[in-house]
């Protein structure tokens, strides 16, 4: 517990000083939110009936035949209905609004840091907030969405091609990545919380950073593109937790009524 406060003591000095901040946020923050993980048995995948997640992202595969994404995406979208954003999510929304923040780059899909606040969010695997139809590429928000799967199986433009939501497959580029890359390489503090630094390119991100990086993340993460003696501050500790005592010392984070 020493060890725990002491660290957040140290990372609310390194906010307060930096004015360049960036955090990279993975699933381990969607995780925090009630967002389970997709290969579990209780994940995603199972609940969809999908035995090849493989497929279910091939871009291949969803233009010769959406319906398998269809269901998984019927799933995500109830769950997401219950989902809100964490107190990790709040707390760098209110470093924004404080004007500390250079960029959120984040590996999740879900849209909560958007949710939460934040307006400078780089997705680099997409997300679901907003949809194009892969004819004519007229665009349809979440809800126009909704209400076109609830009229049918697949759903469709004016045009007749069929709407695919704004994530990364298979095959696709990612998205904003030479964003990514500035944001991260100008940060004077970057913070990664809930990644552990397996999947590229997010992952080369990191070793661009010439100013302090904190690495907040339960569970081990990969060293091999961000090095252990490369990392000032690893606190390997429950998000919400450790960023509640973080903000014990900053108070950015207004009470939810």
């Amino acid at each position: 517990m020493e060890k725990t406060e002491t660290q957040a003591k140290t990372c609310a000095s390194w906010i307060e000083k930096a004015s360049r901040i960036v955090l990279l946020s993975g699933a381990g923050l969607s995780t925090a939110a009630g967002i389970p993980d997709f290969r579990g048995p209780e994940g995603l995948y199972r609940r969809a009936g999908v035995d090849n997640p493989e497929a279910l992202f091939d871009i291949e595969r969803f233009d010769r035949d959406p319906s398998l994404f269809y269901r998984f995406h019927r799933e995500f979208l109830r769950l997401f209905e219950r989902i809100t954003p964490t107190f990790t999510h709040r707390f760098f929304a209110a470093l924004e609004a404080r004007g500390a923040m250079e960029a959120v780059v984040t590996q999740n899909i879900d849209g909560l840091h958007q949710a939460a606040g934040p307006k400078k969010v780089l997705e680099i695997h997409g997300g679901i907030g907003s949809n194009h139809c892969r004819r004519c590429g007229a665009s349809f928000t979440l809800d126009s969405l909704r209400t076109l799967m609830a009229a049918e199986e697949i759903p469709h433009c004016r045009c007749g091609g069929v709407i695919k939501p704004d994530v990364v497959f298979f095959g696709e580029a990612v998205r904003e990545l030479e964003a990514c890359q500035r944001a991260t390489a100008e940060a004077d503090l970057l913070v990664v919380a809930g990644s552990s630094l397996v999947v590229t390119p997010a992952a080369f991100l990191p070793s661009l950073c010439q100013g302090k990086i904190v690495v907040v993340n339960r569970g081990d993460f990969s060293e091999r593109y961000l090095p252990r003696r490369r990392i000032d501050l690893f606190a390997e500790e429950d998000i919400d937790a450790f960023f509640h005592r973080v903000d014990d010392g900053l108070n950015l984070v207004a009470p939810l009524h």
